[in-house]
């Protein structure tokens, strides 16, 4: 059974050495858009204000500037990437951002909005868990001017920062794999592996350690299996932005790689808790909730 999400390539020009100049190109829209915040950096090093042999960690670059001035310069090289994605797409393959996303007629709104929402309530929930387990480790960092701009800043930029993400791995990559392998479950386990290997400078991995990356790689896997299983991107761009979005507006710490003036900061140490639970109950109990409002079947087919 050929995948109907994969096959939407074959709609435009499917040729291998296209998909690697997209890549090529998407990373320079990004490096493009990225060199105004180097540039403020590099003015920061050449006065004296900030330490050149520091500027790689983020942590630190956390302190060079304000949270909400951080978000939105490092937000801008994912506008850069996603607008060009989008003109690789249309101009170099000729091929439909709704071919891109899914293999319906349309895209389905009313899919992302139900796992945004769906997602974002499953966040709430762990979250206020744990506030109950351990009051202690939370603490109220409300700015009402702060967290206004913050929410202006997030509402606009985060979802583009998670469609890019979507799009280049579970679109464009996923594609790109499947009509170059022939095969489902290749373009699935090496898009899964790269998308968490690139966060891999998290600084998350400094203080969690390795075993972060089986959570990165296990939530590639999460969106990899929801896109071909539906036959379109719908749910994991819900997914993704309301991991996101939610995250960023209700809860920081000093070792994410997310800092921002949230309403609640946590001030435990860092702890792989509430991601593992999050693979063990809440992953699969989604995938369950997935498959039965969605009737999904032949899994086998769709996946392998």
């Amino acid at each position: 059974m050929e995948s109907k999400f994969i096959a939407q390539a074959y709609s435009g020009d499917s040729s291998i050495w296209k998909y690697v100049l997209g890549i090529v190109l998407v990373t320079l829209g990004a490096l493009v858009f990225s060199l105004p915040y180097n540039l403020i950096i590099a003015n920061k090093v050449y006065q004296g204000v900030a330490d050149a042999a520091k500027v790689e960690d983020l942590n630190y670059l956390y302190t060079l500037m304000d949270s909400n001035s951080s978000l939105f310069y490092m937000m801008l090289p994912f506008v850069g990437g996603l607008i060009t994605l989008f003109l690789v797409v249309k101009k170099i393959h000729k091929q439909t951002l709704t071919s891109l996303t899914t293999s319906r007629v349309k895209i389905d709104y009313k899919r992302v909005f139900f796992s945004f929402f769906f997602w974002a309530s499953m966040v709430l929930i762990l979250f206020f868990v744990g506030y109950l387990i351990n009051p202690q480790e939370i603490v109220w960092n409300f700015n009402a001017k702060n967290f206004a701009i913050l929410f202006l800043l997030s509402i606009v930029l985060i979802p583009i920062q998670t469609s890019l993400e979507e799009y280049v791995f579970r679109g464009y990559l996923m594609q790109a794999l499947g009509v170059s392998s022939k095969t489902k479950w290749f373009p699935l386990l090496v898009t899964s592996v790269i998308f968490g290997l690139l966060h891999y400078a998290n600084p998350e991995v400094k203080e969690l350690g390795y075993g972060i990356m089986v959570f990165y790689i296990g939530t590639g896997l999460l969106l990899g299996v929801m896109t071909l299983m539906d036959d379109g991107m719908e749910l994991s761009l819900g997914f993704h932005a309301a991991n996101n979005l939610i995250t960023a507006l209700l809860v920081t710490a000093d070792w994410t790689a997310f800092q921002t003036a949230a309403i609640f900061k946590d001030i435990s140490s860092p702890s792989l808790m509430m991601e593992l639970v999050a693979m063990a109950v809440l992953y699969p109990f989604l995938i369950f909730v997935l498959s039965k409002k969605y009737k999904w079947s032949h899994w086998k087919e769709k996946l392998i």
